[in-house]
Protein backbone atom coordinates (compact mmCIF):
# COMPACT_ATOMS: atom_id res chain seq x y z
CA UNK A 1 0.00 0.00 0.00
CA UNK A 2 1.06 3.68 -1.11
CA UNK A 3 2.01 5.97 1.98
CA UNK A 4 -0.92 8.72 1.49
CA UNK A 5 0.58 12.22 0.91
CA UNK A 6 0.69 14.65 3.18
CA UNK A 7 -1.92 17.52 3.45
CA UNK A 8 -0.46 20.77 2.74
CA UNK A 9 -0.80 23.05 5.61
CA UNK A 10 -3.45 25.46 4.87
CA UNK A 11 -1.43 29.04 6.08
CA UNK A 12 0.85 29.35 3.26
CA UNK A 13 1.01 33.19 3.58
CA UNK A 14 3.83 34.20 3.61
CA UNK A 15 5.95 31.38 1.77
CA UNK A 16 5.71 33.23 -1.89
CA UNK A 17 6.90 36.46 0.02
CA UNK A 18 10.02 35.09 0.21
CA UNK A 19 10.48 33.66 -2.82
CA UNK A 20 9.58 37.00 -4.72
CA UNK A 21 10.87 39.56 -2.40
CA UNK A 22 14.51 38.59 -1.51
CA UNK A 23 15.68 41.90 -1.66
CA UNK A 24 13.39 43.60 0.91
CA UNK A 25 13.35 40.63 3.33
CA UNK A 26 17.33 40.13 3.17
CA UNK A 27 17.37 43.11 5.55
CA UNK A 28 14.90 41.19 8.12
CA UNK A 29 11.41 40.67 8.12
CA UNK A 30 8.92 43.87 7.00
CA UNK A 31 7.44 45.59 9.91
CA UNK A 32 4.20 45.85 7.86
CA UNK A 33 3.73 41.88 6.94
CA UNK A 34 0.31 42.57 5.93
CA UNK A 35 1.39 45.14 3.58
CA UNK A 36 4.68 43.09 2.30
CA UNK A 37 1.98 40.31 1.39
CA UNK A 38 -0.63 42.94 -0.47
CA UNK A 39 2.27 44.86 -2.21
CA UNK A 40 3.44 41.63 -3.75
CA UNK A 41 -0.04 40.13 -4.44
CA UNK A 42 -0.98 43.89 -6.16
CA UNK A 43 1.80 46.10 -6.79
CA UNK A 44 5.31 44.17 -7.52
CA UNK A 45 3.77 42.89 -10.90
CA UNK A 46 4.12 46.59 -11.83
CA UNK A 47 7.00 48.16 -9.64
CA UNK A 48 9.04 45.16 -8.68
CA UNK A 49 9.21 43.12 -5.93
CA UNK A 50 11.35 45.21 -3.97
CA UNK A 51 9.47 48.64 -5.27
CA UNK A 52 12.51 49.49 -7.35
CA UNK A 53 10.25 50.36 -10.43
CA UNK A 54 10.33 48.91 -13.69
CA UNK A 55 12.06 50.73 -16.84
CA UNK A 56 9.44 51.83 -19.06
CA UNK A 57 6.26 50.64 -17.44
CA UNK A 58 5.97 51.89 -13.12
CA UNK A 59 8.31 54.08 -11.44
CA UNK A 60 10.17 53.03 -8.16
CA UNK A 61 8.59 53.74 -5.26
CA UNK A 62 11.65 53.70 -2.88
CA UNK A 63 11.79 57.64 -2.09
CA UNK A 64 8.53 59.68 -3.18
CA UNK A 65 6.05 57.57 -0.79
CA UNK A 66 8.16 58.21 2.04
CA UNK A 67 8.21 61.83 1.24
CA UNK A 68 4.86 61.98 0.80
CA UNK A 69 3.91 60.51 4.49
CA UNK A 70 5.06 63.63 6.22
CA UNK A 71 2.75 65.82 5.35
CA UNK A 72 -0.79 65.66 5.20
CA UNK A 73 -1.28 66.48 1.39
CA UNK A 74 1.36 64.03 0.56
CA UNK A 75 -0.54 61.58 2.75
CA UNK A 76 -3.62 62.07 0.97
CA UNK A 77 -2.05 61.37 -2.39
CA UNK A 78 -0.65 57.97 -1.28
CA UNK A 79 -4.72 57.37 -0.08
CA UNK A 80 -5.82 58.94 -3.35
CA UNK A 81 -3.49 56.89 -5.61
CA UNK A 82 -4.08 53.41 -4.26
CA UNK A 83 -7.75 54.07 -3.74
CA UNK A 84 -8.87 55.46 -7.38
CA UNK A 85 -5.52 54.76 -9.64
CA UNK A 86 -3.27 57.35 -11.61
CA UNK A 87 -2.49 57.75 -15.10
CA UNK A 88 -1.08 59.77 -17.79
CA UNK A 89 2.91 61.55 -17.44
CA UNK A 90 4.89 61.77 -14.34
CA UNK A 91 7.92 62.10 -13.59
CA UNK A 92 10.14 60.17 -11.02
CA UNK A 93 13.65 60.69 -10.63
CA UNK A 94 14.32 62.39 -13.75
CA UNK A 95 12.42 59.71 -15.68
CA UNK A 96 9.10 59.80 -17.40
CA UNK A 97 6.24 57.46 -17.05
CA UNK A 98 2.94 57.14 -19.20
CA UNK A 99 1.56 54.50 -17.61
CA UNK A 100 -1.92 53.93 -15.70
CA UNK A 101 -1.73 52.42 -12.29
CA UNK A 102 -5.62 50.42 -11.54
CA UNK A 103 -7.59 51.38 -8.62
CA UNK A 104 -7.61 49.18 -5.71
CA UNK A 105 -10.36 50.46 -4.16
CA UNK A 106 -11.88 46.71 -4.02
CA UNK A 107 -9.37 46.02 -0.97
CA UNK A 108 -10.84 46.88 2.53
CA UNK A 109 -9.04 50.51 4.35
CA UNK A 110 -7.04 48.30 6.24
CA UNK A 111 -4.99 46.28 3.74
CA UNK A 112 -4.56 49.33 1.69
CA UNK A 113 -3.39 51.20 4.50
CA UNK A 114 -0.72 48.22 5.96
CA UNK A 115 0.21 48.35 2.38
CA UNK A 116 1.06 52.05 2.14
CA UNK A 117 3.10 51.70 5.47
CA UNK A 118 5.09 48.96 3.83
CA UNK A 119 5.84 51.20 1.03
CA UNK A 120 6.47 53.96 3.01
CA UNK A 121 8.43 52.43 6.11
CA UNK A 122 9.60 48.77 4.84
CA UNK A 123 10.45 50.67 1.35
CA UNK A 124 11.25 54.44 1.72
CA UNK A 125 12.62 54.03 4.62
CA UNK A 126 10.78 56.93 6.00
CA UNK A 127 11.95 58.09 9.57
CA UNK A 128 10.51 57.21 12.49
CA UNK A 129 8.89 60.97 13.20
CA UNK A 130 6.24 60.49 10.18
CA UNK A 131 3.23 58.45 11.46
CA UNK A 132 2.06 55.16 9.78
CA UNK A 133 -0.93 55.79 7.89
CA UNK A 134 -3.93 54.63 9.03
CA UNK A 135 -7.93 52.51 8.14
CA UNK A 136 -9.00 56.49 8.77
CA UNK A 137 -7.02 58.56 6.08
CA UNK A 138 -8.16 55.67 3.65
CA UNK A 139 -12.00 56.31 4.62
CA UNK A 140 -11.71 59.92 4.55
CA UNK A 141 -10.26 59.72 1.27
CA UNK A 142 -13.22 56.98 0.18
CA UNK A 143 -15.70 59.60 1.37
CA UNK A 144 -14.24 62.49 -1.82
CA UNK A 145 -14.22 60.00 -4.69
CA UNK A 146 -11.64 60.88 -8.08
CA UNK A 147 -10.52 59.47 -11.11
CA UNK A 148 -7.16 59.04 -12.70
CA UNK A 149 -6.74 62.06 -13.99
CA UNK A 150 -7.90 64.25 -10.43
CA UNK A 151 -4.88 62.13 -8.88
CA UNK A 152 -2.51 62.83 -11.35
CA UNK A 153 -3.26 67.03 -10.86
CA UNK A 154 -3.37 66.90 -7.32
CA UNK A 155 -0.04 64.98 -7.42
CA UNK A 156 1.51 67.47 -10.03
CA UNK A 157 0.54 70.09 -7.11
CA UNK A 158 2.96 68.21 -4.43
CA UNK A 159 6.09 67.60 -6.44
CA UNK A 160 8.63 69.85 -8.20
CA UNK A 161 9.00 69.34 -11.75
CA UNK A 162 11.33 66.57 -12.53
CA UNK A 163 10.56 64.93 -9.42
Amino acid sequence: MRPRPQARPRNLSGWWLLALAPAVLSAGEPAYPQGASSFQANCAVCHGPAGAGLPALAPPLLSNPARYAASAEGRRQLAMTLLYGLFGDITVDGKHYDFRMPDFARLDDATLAATLNFVVFDLGHAPVTVPPLSAADLIAERAKPADGAAVRAHRQGLVPAGT
